[in-house]
C-alpha cells in the first residue's frame, strides 16, 4: 500500500490529494474608471474575481492574460479576451505583450506582492502603464498542525502558497515540492527537491504529483 500523500495548498477540491489552507485573498475595492484604458493586464484569476466583484465596466475592456488558466475565468465572467501568453511566466508575459500593447493606454490589475518586473519591462519599452492593487493573500494565522508525513509532495500554487506554508510548516529534506510556474519555483529555498508543471493549472500539478509517487 502506498503510504505518500499529496499535499495541495489550496482550498479547491481534487481526487486523490489532501488539501492544506495556509492563507486568504483579501479583495480590495476600488474605483476605477475603466474606459480611460485600451487594455487590461491580468496574471492572476483573483485579480478578475477581485474587480469583478466591484464593476462590470471591465468587461468592455480587451484582457491580455498571462496563461490559460486566467484566460478561461475572463470568458467565463464574460470579458473581452485579445491575448493569452504562452510563457507562463511574467517577465516573459511583459515582453510577449510588447508589440501588442503599443500606443495603447494600459492597466494591470495585481496583488499588493507581486514577483515579477512587468511592470517596469513595460514602462522601460515607453508603454504607457498604470497599476493598481486590488488583492492580497493573507497568511492565515491559525492552521490546523498535523504531522506530515516522510515523502509527502506538496503543490505550490504561487509564491505566497510556499511563503505562507513556511511560515506554519518545517520543510523536510524527505518531501519533493511541485511549482506551478517558474515565479513559483524562484521562492523555493536552495536544496529543495522540486519539479515544475509542464502547464501552469492544478490539474496539470496534481498529474505530475501522481507520477512521481513510488
Amino acid at each position: 500500500m502506498n503510504l505518500q500523500k499529496i499535499y495541495l495548498l489550496s482550498n479547491k477540491k481534487y481526487d486523490g490529494v489532501e488539501n492544506i489552507e495556509v492563507f486568504d485573498i483579501s479583495y480590495i475595492k476600488k474605483d476605477i474608471s475603466f474606459e480611460k484604458f485600451d487594455a487590461l493586464i491580468f496574471t492572476s484569476k483573483n485579480a478578475i474575481y477581485s474587480i469583478d466583484n466591484f464593476s462590470n465596466s471591465w468587461k468592455k475592456i480587451p484582457s491580455y492574460a498571462i496563461a490559460y488558466q486566467t484566460a478561461r475565468i475572463v470568458e467565463e465572467l464574460n470579458g473581452n479576451l485579445a491575448f493569452t501568453g504562452t510563457k507562463s511566466h511574467g517577465d516573459k508575459f511583459a515582453l510577449e505583450l510588447l508589440p501588442l500593447l503599443e500606443n495603447k493606454k494600459v492597466l494591470y490589475l495585481r496583488a499588493k506582492k507581486t514577483v515579477s518586473n512587468i511592470t517596469d519591462i513595460l514602462k522601460s519599452h515607453k508603454i504607457n502603464i498604470t497599476e493598481e492593487i486590488v488583492y492580497e493573500t493573507i497568511c492565515k494565522q491559525e492552521i490546523k498542525k498535523e504531522p506530515l508525513e516522510d515523502n509527502s509532495i506538496f503543490i505550490f500554487t504561487s509564491p505566497s502558497s510556499y511563503n505562507c506554508f513556511m511560515k506554519s510548516f518545517d520543510w523536510n529534506d524527505s518531501f519533493t515540492a511541485i511549482a506551478i510556474g517558474k515565479t513559483t519555483a524562484k521562492e523555493f529555498k536552495k536544496n529543495t527537491n522540486y519539479f515544475i508543471s509542464d502547464e501552469t493549472s492544478i490539474n496539470s500539478c496534481i498529474k505530475l504529483a501522481k507520477s512521481l509517487l513510488k
